[in-house]
């Protein structure tokens, strides 16, 4: 089939909600912003409390290219490059004075405006920089249009569940935020797939395995069932029905401390490699696993995976670790975290979103985007506006103020403020502060983020999911290894899906990586193919994997394909240490933890700051970098 064909086969060429073709390259402000207003919305607006919304005002409604688009991180390469190492001429001196200047308004620079205020009073005034079009950093929400109905999702943070304890702060600030996390079960709308019987299932793909082959059942039916029903050599099938048995003790001679050691020091590939004598053919079924935070099976340590519980140490004896398991956190609205930072933004600007909002209220309430800047609020949220430099206003230790530049419409802006906290990249950090400690910049610099891919299409309907029994869809050598039917939650008046014939959101994801090569590489190689991929690339890629997975059902790309997002994070989240790839340090001489040191009237905030990429910890970091300059002023 001649390419052109292909394209016209999967729907390429046809007309879809919305396609802001900006490619992952830099291009100017000027054309970005030609390029936003040169493209007129195609979603239907609906009417909202009043408003009519389009994508051209309310940026949750713009799709195609998102999470960092182009104009967000264009200045990237020249804050990278050391452009803004001195102090950069200023075009607009603003005169603006502020208490607090925050730098990034995810999670963690939201929260930590609003710890912030909390201690020192609704009067201060507050400035949050963030260089995207919409708040909320990763917590970041996509809405479809079609048939006259809004269909919501989540665009990056999904949940607010975490393997770590939540401290008082955590705990209290989501209280004071009105989520009643103990009712998350009754929001849920996972009984609609028991209602039609479906499932997990695997797509085996023929550059891997042979041949396109869907098989349900994942874990649902006996495994020898199961590969038998794969492509698979007959090696490959029975290590895999093996591995999924009861398996002896591949590692017997040793004693239980140095079966300890050895696993913390080899990957879980190696693992199945050396020790369960697994054959090469079966390590394909492995791709699409691993540890958290883009740890595959050649990175993740076979210690974490027997903790984890993947296939192959239950005959190992292994002590079972007491683990933490805070049930209780496991929320998850509608559109993932960012209700969470809509609520903080009502509570901190409370004209962009007007009203008193819980979890009940929120995912409905409009958002003025025109009044998150407000001159007369104290708390004013500035977007599209990119931090490329930060100094103290004269020496150190005498300054009264700290000065920070940012781009915004192609020019350089100054701002001051009497304190600043840093919630932005670490890695971003020493360009900012070129001034830092040596050993500070250093270790700010030790983390590498893990590449994200959040890819949410909206489909006309999904019988083909029906007809092939599955709700959701491993597919270990795919582009998006992952694939699952968002049926969306009800928590504050949502609609979930609720028949077949409805259209749906499908969820993709992808964390970018280079199998062979360490992990902070393979971080690095995933960053650069989000950063030089266009929209297009994106789609075609979705486009032939949805039609090769459905195949048989009639599904038809081109015409059942009506919305995508896809929501690209190559600064994603934050990077977490393992026992393969990081030295064995005490906690106090973590990298993140020296990284972290207050920088006179500097403070950094972000879940860097915590190795950590859960929401609990985004609040931590908030709160901790705002008793920091409060210890420091003589205000705590």
């Amino acid at each position: 089939m001649s390419e052109r064909r292909e394209w016209r086969d999967l729907g390429m060429g046809r007309r879809i909600d919305r396609r802001d073709f900006l490619n992952g390259v830099a291009i100017g402000v000027g054309a970005v912003s030609s390029a936003l207003h040169a493209r007129p919305a195609r979603a239907e607006p609906v009417e909202q409390a009043g408003q009519a919304l389009s994508p051209d005002t309310y940026p949750p409604r713009r799709l195609g290219l998102r999470g960092q688009h182009a104009s967000a991180v264009e200045a990237f390469d020249a804050i990278d490059g050391g452009q803004f190492a001195q102090f950069p001429g200023i075009d607009v001196d603003t005169r603006e004075a502020y208490d607090l200047v925050i730098v990034g308004g995810g999670l963690s620079g939201l929260s930590a405006a609003y710890f912030w205020q909390e201690a020192l009073g609704p009067t201060q005034r507050v400035l949050i920089l963030d260089n995207h079009d919409d708040f909320g950093g990763h917590a970041r929400r996509n809405e479809f249009v079609h048939g006259g109905r809004t269909y919501v999702s989540f665009g990056g943070t999904m949940s607010i569940a975490t393997p770590y304890p939540y401290s008082y702060m955590a705990k209290r600030l989501v209280e004071d935020l009105g989520i009643e996390v103990h009712r998350n079960a009754e929001f849920t709308n996972r009984a609609l797939f028991d209602t039609y019987g479906l499932g997990p299932s695997t797509f085996f793909d023929q550059e891997h395995f042979g041949k396109d082959r869907l098989v349900a059942g994942t874990g649902r039916i006996p495994w020898d069932q199961f590969f038998a029903k794969a492509p698979l050599t007959d090696a490959a099938r029975r290590d895999l029905v093996r591995l999924h048995g009861e398996n002896p003790d591949y590692m017997a001679g040793m004693s239980m401390e140095q079966k300890l050691s050895t696993l913390a020091k080899i990957s879980y590939q190696a693992f199945l490699l050396t020790h369960a004598k697994t054959s090469p053919d079966a390590l394909p079924f492995f791709l699409g696993q691993g540890g958290r935070n883009n740890k595959r099976v050649d990175t993740t340590p076979a210690l974490e995976a027997a903790r984890r519980g993947s296939v192959g140490f239950d005959g190992l004896g292994l002590p079972k670790e007491d683990q933490f398991r805070q049930g209780s956190y496991t929320f998850h609205f509608p559109d993932g975290n960012a209700s969470i930072a809509r609520l903080l933004v009502s509570r901190l600007v409370p004209k962009a979103i007007p009203g008193t909002h819980d979890m009940h209220t929120i995912g409905d309430a409009a958002v003025a985007y025109d009044a998150l800047d407000d001159s007369g609020a104290a708390v004013r949220v500035r977007l599209n506006s990119t931090v490329t430099r930060v100094a103290h206003d004269g020496p150190m230790e005498k300054a009264g103020a700290v000065k920070v530049a940012y781009l915004r419409n192609g020019r350089m802006h100054l701002v001051r403020g009497r304190n600043v906290v840093l919630a932005c990249y670490n890695a971003m950090i020493p360009r900012l502060v070129p001034e830092l400690p040596p050993t500070q910049k250093e270790a700010l610099s030790y983390s590498v983020k893990v590449p994200m891919l959040y890819t949410n299409v909206l489909i006309r309907r999904w019988t083909a999911f029906k007809q092939l029994g599955v709700a959701s869809i491993t597919a270990p050598g795919m582009y998006h290894p992952s694939t699952s039917l968002d049926p969306g939650t009800t928590v504050g008046g949502y609609r979930g899906v609720t028949t077949p014939d409805e259209p749906i959101v499908v969820h993709m994801v992808r964390n970018p990586n280079k199998p062979g090569l360490p992990r902070k590489e393979q971080n690095r190689l995933g960053q650069q193919e989000l950063r030089t991929m266009t929209f297009h690339d994106f789609e075609l890629s979705i486009r032939r994997q949805f039609s090769r997975m459905l195949a048989g059902t009639g599904f038809d790309a081109a015409a059942d394909i009506v919305g995508i997002a896809v929501n690209r994070w190559p600064d994603g989240y934050a990077y977490t240490y393992d026992t393969l790839a990081d030295p064995d340090v005490p906690p106090e001489q973590r990298p993140h933890v020296i990284g972290r040191q207050r920088f006179g009237r500097v403070s950094i905030a972000n879940s860097d700051a915590g190795a950590a990429a859960f929401t609990n910890q985004a609040f931590d970091e908030g709160h901790r970098a705002v008793q920091e300059i409060l210890v420091s002023r003589g205000l705590a």
